[in-house]
């Protein structure tokens, strides 16, 4: 499994990335690269932004890892850390020293995943509409001491991520990250302008 190098959509071309902080963007199950690149010119100018598409083609998109039909909230999390080794694959080969993440769905679960195989790689993440696969890793206890700022944003109204996988990440985070979570009243799985706003502010802090 690995990264498309062809594919990532980048915000600046490769003349003017040096010493510049790595904004990575992890698109949701279904979904392509285009899709969260369209928030670009509303984030920070500073980072240079690549968008990532999943290696798996699926449903007309691509996913980073098989989702869970079953309702319970389970996940193969040799799968996933799978999909997030070829993420960091990708990432050996760039010359970026300041890596933030932003994912969406399952591109959040896979920017936390990230996290837990190399906590110290990366300034800060965040997750929209998402959640953590697993209540314990490998990985948990190295992130567990290095805590990482992490941006948690949700929906009341999110019909798509299982109560159990909100409660597990809820609890997950307070171990093992410095986590500031918003919960914005109706929102559905999307992000909202609000959000937007919020998670802007986030990143000129943090990345």
């Amino acid at each position: 499994m690995q990264i498309d190098s062809s594919a990532v959509l980048w915000s600046a071309p490769e003349r003017e990335r040096a010493g510049r902080p790595l904004l990575v963007l992890l698109h949701g199950y279904g979904s392509h690269e285009g899709d969260l690149f369209a928030m670009a010119p509303g984030l920070p100018l500073e980072p240079v932004i690549a968008s990532l598409r999943a290696p798996i083609p699926e449903s007309g998109g691509f996913s980073w890892f098989p989702i869970d039909l079953s309702g319970n909230g389970r996940h193969d999390v040799q799968k996933v850390d799978d999909a997030a080794n070829a993420v960091l694959e990708w990432l050996d080969d760039q010359q970026f020293t300041s890596v933030s993440l932003l994912g969406f769905s399952q591109g959040a679960a896979m920017a936390l995943q990230l996290l837990r195989l190399a906590p110290e790689r990366f300034r800060c993440a965040v997750a929209l509409s998402g959640f953590v696969v697993s209540a314990e890793h490998p990985g948990d206890a190295q992130l567990s001491s290095i805590r990482p700022p992490v941006f948690w944003g949700r929906g009341t109204d999110d019909p798509v991520i299982p109560t159990v996988n909100i409660e597990r990440t809820e609890e997950w985070l307070v171990d093992h990250a410095r986590a500031e979570s918003h919960i914005y009243e109706g929102l559905a799985h999307s992000i909202s302008p609000d959000e937007l706003d919020d998670l802007v502010s986030f990143l000129h802090t943090h990345a």
